[in-house]
């Protein structure tokens, strides 16, 4: 076997995980979800140390790995909210935040062809937020109460923060999508 695909191996497992975390959170087996949820996290960061440590990165595993992330957060968040542990205004921000970058790199890519995304910085510390937080509601339902002002204060630094990664990253292309578009027309 080529070592070399096992990052890609480790994201599909991660992408395979969404949907056993969406019927145990319906199913209020939080337990069962934190553990799910944990283990996906956890192999976000494997499979990303894998590529880069052995030098073993793909354009798949470069496509496929932030769509495993954002599939995950976009059902949990969805989810979390639909049971009343989220307010619907930070789904609101969280998955629109992502369908704004899908949309935007779609668009992108049609218009001016392959583009080679890499997330910014706030970019990841939102990703990372939002697994965190994510993962303290389950704890907190799964285990012991989180103390609420943890959640509240997650709940505002997943706010501002993907709020400011989406705003940076619609900047970002935005400004890469006009001098992409002057370069064609100079053609």
């Amino acid at each position: 076997m080529d070592l070399s695909v096992i990052p890609n191996l480790i994201t599909l497992m991660r992408l395979l995980l969404v949907a056993p975390v969406a019927v145990t959170i319906l199913s209020h087996e939080f337990m069962l979800t934190l553990i799910l949820f944990a283990v996906a996290s956890v192999s976000d960061g494997v499979d990303g140390y894998l590529a880069r440590r052995f030098d073993w990165t793909s354009r798949f595993g470069a496509i496929l790995d932030p769509v495993a992330d954002k599939l995950m957060l976009i059902v949990s968040f969805f989810l979390l909210t639909y049971i009343d542990i989220f307010p619907v205004w930070l789904a609101a921000v969280v998955i629109g935040r992502d369908l704004i970058i899908v949309a935007g790199a779609t668009a992108y890519h049609i218009l001016f062809g392959q583009y080679d995304f890499m997330p910014s910085r706030i970019g990841k510390l939102s990703t990372l937020l939002q697994f965190l937080l994510v993962l303290s509601a389950l704890v907190g339902l799964a285990i012991f109460d989180v103390v609420a002002w943890v959640l509240d204060v997650g709940v505002w630094l997943v706010f501002a923060v993907s709020s400011l990664s989406g705003l940076d990253y619609c900047y970002t292309w935005g400004r890469k999508a006009v001098a992409a578009s002057r370069e064609q027309s100079s053609r």
